[in-house]
C-alpha cells in the first residue's frame, strides 16, 4: 500500500477506541462488521450512518453528503 497504515483499532465493546464508542452511544448503532459508515456534519454533530451494506456511493449516502456539502461552514461569512 502507499498510504499510512496504523494499528488496528477495537470499535465495540469494553474496549472501543473512544471515537467509536461515542458514535455507538450517540447514533445508537455499534459497527456490526467492516465498513459501518457514519457521517458526521463540518460542526461535529452526527448526521447518520449506514452498515456495511450500504454501498459508500449509494444514493442515500450521497444525497447525506452532498446536503452536507451545500451547508454553509460554521463560522464563515455567507
Amino acid at each position: 500500500v502507499k498510504f499510512p497504515m496504523f494499528a488496528k483499532s477495537t470499535v465495540v465493546g469494553a474496549q472501543a477506541n473512544p471515537l467509536f464508542a461515542e458514535l455507538a452511544r450517540t447514533t445508537g448503532s455499534a459497527p456490526r462488521w467492516n465498513f459501518h459508515k457514519y457521517l458526521i456534519a463540518r460542526d461535529g454533530t452526527v448526521v447518520d450512518n449506514y452498515s456495511s451494506l450500504t454501498s459508500p456511493d449509494s444514493r442515500s449516502v450521497v444525497r447525506a453528503i452532498e446536503q452536507q456539502l451545500a451547508r454553509p461552514v460554521p463560522g464563515s461569512q455567507p
